[in-house]
């Protein structure tokens, strides 16, 4: 059995003190601690940490998630870190472990994954009941999309972060095991990537009953989707890519929104 304060790197962290200074390299876990009551705690964050608005601004910038600026990270002296495996490079969390005390490594790969993020922020920083509310919420969440995909047909889906070259997801990612709760299936694609190619004349764009287009990390929009709805004869739709992508406490309002969706004729 995992322990509450076990990561994704199967590392059990100890409680913190009073008085962590925690930084940040992944957006929606930056959005989480300021859930958790642990604004006061974040000494650092990515340029693209923007929420909660406006507390999140007050947070020092240090550079992107790739990309971070390791010297004006050290100059925070941070005793947490959090990051993720897909947003964070592997050999640049290496690099920080020499001099970061505690790094706390997630890798959310379902929606219900977020339970376990909320028990783990909430054991290591001492925010069970913080923990709990979050919890109560997304499963109250979680049954209302539920629910609404309940009496409808599963349909098969393309979904497009990117665009020139065009990039989808594959199976085996946070995204499509969101899609799929929602009854969404992503098409297959002959891909060993995670976050594949594809060309014009690619089988996933006939395999698709309905093309979607993210609002993130690619800034599709409208015209994107009914471009594309022109061109290969199916529905497409532009939707928000947080309903999808973020895990924390963004994802109660993306299962929500998701509802929504799969509500509309």
């Amino acid at each position: 059995m995992i322990q509450a304060s076990e990561d994704w790197a199967g590392v059990a962290h100890e409680r913190a003190g009073e008085a962590p200074r925690i930084a940040s390299l992944v957006p929606s876990l930056t959005e989480l601690l300021f859930a958790l009551d642990l604004g006061a705690h974040v000494v650092a964050r990515t340029g693209f940490c923007v929420h909660p608005k406006p507390a999140v601004f007050r947070v020092p910038k240090i550079g992107g998630t790739k990309d971070p600026d390791l010297m004006r990270l050290r100059a925070r002296a941070p005793t947490h870190l959090v990051v993720n495996v897909d947003e964070n490079r592997r050999e640049t969390v290496d690099a920080l472990r020499e001099w970061i005390p505690h790094i706390i490594v997630t890798h959310p790969m379902d929606p219900l994954d977020n339970l376990r993020l909320f028990q783990l922020f909430g054991a290591i920083f001492g925010r069970e009941r913080e923990a709990d509310v979050l919890a109560c919420a997304f499963r109250e969440a979680l049954s209302e999309l539920d629910a609404a995909v309940s009496p409808l047909p599963r349909e098969h889906v393309l979904y497009l972060i990117w665009r020139k070259p065009w990039m989808t997801v594959a199976r085996d990612t946070y995204v499509s095991a969101t899609l799929a709760r929602a009854g969404l299936d992503t098409v297959a694609v002959d891909a060993k990537e995670r976050y594949p190619k594809l060309s014009d004349g690619d089988p996933a764009w006939s395999a698709a009953d309905r093309i979607i287009v993210s609002s993130e990390p690619y800034a599709f929009r409208t015209r994107d989707a009914e471009e594309l709805a022109r061109r290969y004869h199916r529905p497409a739709h532009l939707i928000d890519g947080k309903w999808t992508s973020w895990y924390g406490p963004r994802a109660i309002e993306g299962l929500r929104a998701l509802a929504r969706f799969r509500r509309r004729p």
